[in-house]
């Protein structure tokens, strides 16, 4: 190798190793990262290990209390199922099955309770159909296993305790509650209320005499129990007090459309030593003061008038409910409508004329 060769060769050497000692500080370069990225980087690594431990706090925090809310509820659960059933007891259940037959309840425990038809009501009429699947009944345990596992339960046992609660309960508010009539006994009819058989004598079944019981046989009406006794069992309703209040009612509305002034015609109902009490139709009476039957002074009403008499009268008053009455006053319009048509005055023209006749063949 000549001079300029070996010259020409050591440049070339220099020259790759100046390359490769930049090119290795580059490399050190970008695979250290500066103060300022470290730093940022190490923040951001803190804030997400923060989060990330604060969400696994609350989701540790969260798990117990509501792992507790399903054990407590799961507790509750167990305790009912595992509740000891007796003869007699009253239990609280859904309906979930209906047939003809028998009744299927749901009672939240091992197993479901049923209700036979001939267990449910002395009612002739009774049918499981007027119930609905999800109501809520109470009856009585009569037997823990029946045949089929199941807990043979009463409704009609259930009455006789719960029901004559009701009933009393019934008693002392005067509630309304709809019956429908099942038969008709001697001097009255009977219905059913919470299973049990209930008395309403025929003076308490309308406002009048009621002749055919029979035709209220199947009829639904209201009444209130007037008279519940358990230890005797003993029910007794009544329709009339809630037919006079209606019928009270309606007469307080019609008696407020009756204007003063209005004439009329009547029938004397009874007579007393007040006066005569006037019957006006439609439910309505008023009263015919002694003072007011005649223009001359009477000692009783018996004086002028009699039981079923019809008479014509003329409102002079209507208050609270009552209606007062006039004979006297269509006597005095009488006596005026007479006065005027008597001492009625000649016209002023045809006056002259019989004055002036009159003096036409005097002479003086």
């Amino acid at each position: 190798m000549n001079e300029e060769e070996r010259v020409i060769t050591e440049e070339t050497s220099e020259t790759a190793a100046e390359t490769n000692a930049e090119t290795e500080t580059a490399t050190e370069a970008s695979a250290e990262p500066t103060e300022e990225v470290k730093e940022t980087a190490e923040e951001t690594d803190a804030e997400e290990a923060a989060e990330a431990g604060a969400g696994e706090t609350e989701e540790a925090s969260a798990a117990p209390e509501a792992l507790a809310e399903t054990m407590a509820d799961y507790d509750d659960a167990i305790t009912a199922s595992m509740k000891p059933i007796h003869e007699g007891d009253i239990l609280k259940g859904t309906v979930i099955g209906i047939s003809d037959e028998e009744l299927t309840v749901d009672l939240g425990i091992y197993t479901d309770g049923v209700v036979r038809l001939a267990d449910a009501s002395d009612d002739p009429d009774f049918s499981f159909h007027d119930f609905e699947v999800g109501q809520e009944i109470s009856a009585t345990v009569i037997r823990r296993d029946n045949a089929q596992g199941r807990i043979q339960l009463s409704l009609k046992a259930a009455a006789a305790v719960l029901g004559w609660e009701r009933l009393q309960q019934l008693e002392k508010d005067q509630s309304n509650i709809t019956v429908k009539i099942s038969e008709a006994v001697k001097s009255g009819v009977t219905a059913y209320v919470e299973g049990i058989r209930g008395f309403i004598p025929a003076s308490k079944l309308s406002l009048s005499y009621v002749e055919n019981l029979d035709e209220y046989v199947g009829r639904e009406i209201e009444v209130r129990v007037i008279t519940a006794e358990p230890e005797n069992k003993r029910l007794v309703l009544s329709a009339r007090d809630i037919l006079r209040e209606k019928e009270q009612e309606e007469r307080k509305q019609r008696i407020s459309n009756v204007e003063v002034g209005l004439v009329t015609e009547g029938t004397v109902e009874t007579l007393k030593d007040y006066g005569a009490f006037i019957d006006l139709g439609k439910g309505m009476s008023g009263l015919l003061h002694v003072s007011q039957i005649s223009q001359q002074r009477i000692k009783h009403p018996g004086v002028v008038l009699k039981e079923g008499q019809k008479v014509k009268v003329k409102v002079i008053g209507v208050k609270d409910g009552k209606i007062s009455l006039s004979m006297k006053a269509l006597e005095d319009v009488q006596a005026q409508e007479v006065e005027e048509e008597t001492y009625k005055m000649p016209k002023a023209e045809a006056a002259t004329t019989s004055f002036a006749s009159l003096l036409k063949n005097i002479k003086l």
